[in-house]
């Protein structure tokens, strides 16, 4: 068993060490793991700790994955809810759909019992207000969100360059790989935005027979790219772990136009061997790693390249 996650896990990391040494099923055990995350307000990248988009609501995205039989189950722009990373879990058990967004994403969650959440943190509220004082005329202010928001989207966008997610990768004791990811996504985005954390393929991506890897930071790169796919793709085609997530590294740094940014790579193999790998990142990116056998997860330094 092992378990592989981004630096915002800390919450729920121990937990779904927990759960896995308990025999739980490995999606089951990192829906419980993030949801710890999604609910503790110094992540200011997950759940309620979370920045809103433009208009000042929280929209949250999450996904997971079952890399043994491939099923997935994602939602997107998901208002009132919390546990997001459950309510993903429901649509791969309950329906016959990937992915359920916005509104009908909610109407499900009521359908099945979740409450409606106060999803935005008093603090966040404030800083993004602030903002927009900065930003608009008193007229303007009076008359939002009445206003047109394009103008606005490079102005305003993400207070502390949030654009990170919290993504957990897992090897149960059945030896299946699982990929779970929630976020809050891009600060102050335009309202419906997804970014990569419920595409499979671009933001995770787990098949038990070769291996997972999940992704963080500018989703916009790693949907042009494909980068989870890319990775497990090319160990299916006989690659190393390392040159499978070089491929991906290539891939990613050959774009030149759009926006680009930051990106952190997680990827395991079904050997269980890891590697994490960081491009366009200021300062050191940490993870967590644990092992069946370890007594305690360890904090770590991802690759810079």
């Amino acid at each position: 068993m092992m378990l592989l996650a981004n630096s915002e896990a800390w919450p729920g990391f121990s937990r779904s060490i927990e759960c896995l040494n308990g025999g739980m099923a490995g999606v089951d055990a990192l829906v419980e793991g993030i949801g710890a995350v999604e609910r503790e307000a110094k992540v200011r990248s997950v759940g309620y700790g979370g920045w809103p988009n433009m208009i000042g609501r929280m929209e949250c995205d999450a996904a997971v994955m079952d890399g043994t039989t491939r099923e997935i189950g994602a939602v997107g722009a998901v208002p009132d809810t919390l546990p997001v990373a459950r309510l993903a879990r429901e649509v791969m058990r309950r329906l016959p759909h990937v992915m359920v967004t916005g509104e009908g994403a909610r109407r499900l969650a009521s359908e099945l019992g979740f409450p409606l959440d106060e999803v935005l943190h008093p603090d966040s509220k404030r800083v993004w207000w602030e903002r927009l004082e900065k930003e608009l005329s008193a007229e303007a202010l009076a008359a939002f969100p009445d206003i047109p928001l394009v103008p606005l989207s490079h102005a305003i966008t993400d207070p502390e360059r949030v654009r990170d997610t919290t993504v957990f990768l897992a090897k149960d004791a059945q030896d299946g790989l699982s990929a779970v990811t929630s976020t809050s996504g891009w600060a102050w985005k335009y309202p419906g935005r997804l970014g990569d954390s419920p595409i499979p393929g671009a933001g995770y991506y787990a098949d038990s027979r070769f291996g997972a890897a999940a992704c963080t930071h500018t989703g916009e790169m790693t949907m042009r790219c494909g980068t989870a796919r890319t990775i497990v793709l090319a160990l299916r085609l006989g690659h190393t772990l390392e040159a499978a997530v070089d491929l991906a590294v290539t891939e990613l740094r050959e774009l030149q136009a759009g926006f680009i940014g930051g990106v952190v790579i997680h990827a395991v193999d079904a050997g269980e061997r890891h590697r994490v790998v960081s491009i366009n990142c200021d300062g050191p990116i940490y993870y967590w790693y644990w092992k069946d056998g370890m007594a305690d997860p360890e904090k770590r330094v991802a690759e810079a390249l």
